[in-house]
């Protein structure tokens, strides 16, 4: 007869991290981001548009700052030539409506036309940029108190955006030189690149706050100027820069085709001048945003931030 025995043996607990050295939390893991969520929708949509602004611009991508800077002089160019075929013109309004004396008025009307049409070249072929960036700076606030317009609303935003432009074609020109007082504390060329294309940001949105507040209001142009106002604060606090940027210029290029058409007017009509100024000055501001969409926002923004962290 057998028997069985069974043997009861003591049961031993054994300690997975006898030292204590690993984490006691469990793990939480990754969570995957919800697809349906309108947050990711959102991102995935501005991710496609950035893309495509990428992918679609590449053909045009080592034009684009000749174009920029072609496009933010033109206003120059073109009222160059306007004074020019205009002289008698305009002679007789800053002599008897400015009250400028015979030879000031003469004097003032050529060195603008001069200035104008030197720095607007040297913008164009990249040559002395920063004394051009500089001339035709003076030409703007000079222009402004010469015909009387440093006080009308619309004048002052519209050339604010124009000063933008031209801030941003030194930007894109700049180029490091060595400090006058040497030892001395200086802002380094990157950093002076940084706060120029931020001033040329929220610069460059002010003709669109001018179009906001000026004309008849309806439902189209409510719903243009809350999206374009939209795009105009992503621009200015450079979050998503690129494509809010490509978003105005498509933008301000219809509505520059459609509300400016100078062309369209009797060359008799006096309409037809404010036109063709708006027109070519709505260019400089579409050529700066090219610029922009060239060269980023810059370090002082938010896309540059979303880099760092």
């Amino acid at each position: 007869m057998s028997s069985r025995i069974n043997i009861a043996r003591p049961q031993t607990n054994y300690s997975v991290d006898p030292h204590g050295l690993s984490n006691s939390r469990p793990s939480s893991g990754y969570r995957a981001a919800d697809p349906d969520d309108p947050l990711e929708k959102i991102k995935a949509f501005a991710k496609t548009v950035e893309d495509n602004v990428e992918i679609y611009s590449q053909p045009l991508k080592p034009h684009l700052p000749a174009i920029g800077r072609f496009l933010i002089v033109v206003t120059f160019l073109e009222d160059a030539l306007r004074i020019v075929t205009q002289w008698g013109d305009q002679i007789w309004y800053l002599q008897q409506h400015r009250h400028f004396p015979w030879g000031l008025s003469h004097t003032f009307l050529i060195v603008n036309v001069i200035t104008m049409l030197v720095g607007s070249t040297a913008v164009i072929l990249k040559k002395n940029t920063e004394h051009a960036v500089a001339g035709l700076l003076a030409v703007v606030i000079i222009q402004g108190f010469g015909y009387g317009l440093i006080f009308d609303l619309n004048f002052f935003l519209r050339n604010l955006s124009v000063i933008g432009g031209l801030f941003m074609v030194f930007s894109d020109s700049m180029v490091s030189r060595k400090s006058v007082f040497a030892g001395l504390p200086s802002i380094s060329e990157t950093d002076r690149k940084k706060y120029f294309l931020l001033a040329g940001r929220v610069l460059l949105i002010f003709l669109f706050l001018g179009f906001m507040i000026q004309g008849t209001w309806s439902i189209v142009r409510v719903f243009v100027s809350i999206i374009g106002l939209g795009a105009c604060v992503m621009v200015a606090v450079g979050f998503k820069a690129k494509w809010s940027a490509a978003f105005l210029v498509i933008v301000l290029s219809i509505f520059n085709v459609f509300a400016n058409n100078w062309w369209s007017v009797h060359s008799a009509h006096p309409q037809r001048d404010f036109l063709k100024y708006d027109f070519f000055q709505t260019l400089s501001i579409v050529g700066g945003l090219i610029l922009l969409v060239n060269m980023g926002p810059g370090g002082l923004s938010v896309d540059e931030k979303k880099k760092t962290y």
